[in-house]
């Protein structure tokens, strides 16, 4: 049997790490956001406006996240007026859940090696265009060069 450790009365216990703070400029080099799309989701409600004001304005985790998930969603094809739905909770265009037992048709579409899209048209409510278009654009994503999405139309 181990004896409990002791701890000595003079020492305190370790108080918890600060919430790590960002400039601006930190939370553009974070999130490979410039500026000015910080400030445009913010104007639109895409992002929580900073904490505090002028030039103590800054920025938390919170912010970062928020714009990773605009980010990702918006490298995916989605609209910056549906992130914002989403994001405020509005999931009322959302497909159903699937039932257990219903037969849906996927598509699989090998893009590279190691990379595979599997998607369901119909629930998404995508036309034949629109996949087109999101599948040129994870294509651009993954490499940027790649002379076959040169073609997309923005």
């Amino acid at each position: 049997m181990n004896p409990e450790p002791e701890v000595s009365p003079r020492e305190p216990a370790a108080a918890p790490l600060p919430e790590p703070t960002f400039g601006i400029d930190q939370l553009c080099a974070l999130s490979g956001v410039v500026r000015r799309t910080v400030r445009f989701y913010t104007q639109k409600g895409l992002l929580d406006p900073p904490e505090g004001a002028k030039r103590g304005a800054h920025y938390t985790r919170r912010h970062l996240e928020q714009l990773l998930l605009i980010r990702k969603w918006q490298q995916a094809g989605v609209s910056l007026e549906r992130i914002g739905r989403l994001l405020r909770g509005d999931l009322s265009d959302l497909p159903p859940p699937t039932a257990p037992g219903t037969v849906e048709v996927w598509s699989r579409v090998a893009l590279r090696p190691g990379l595979e899209v599997h998607l369901e048209p119909g629930r998404l409510g995508l036309d034949p265009e629109q996949v087109r278009l999101l599948l040129a654009r994870i294509i651009r994503a993954v490499d940027p060069d790649d002379p076959q999405t040169d073609q997309e139309p923005e």
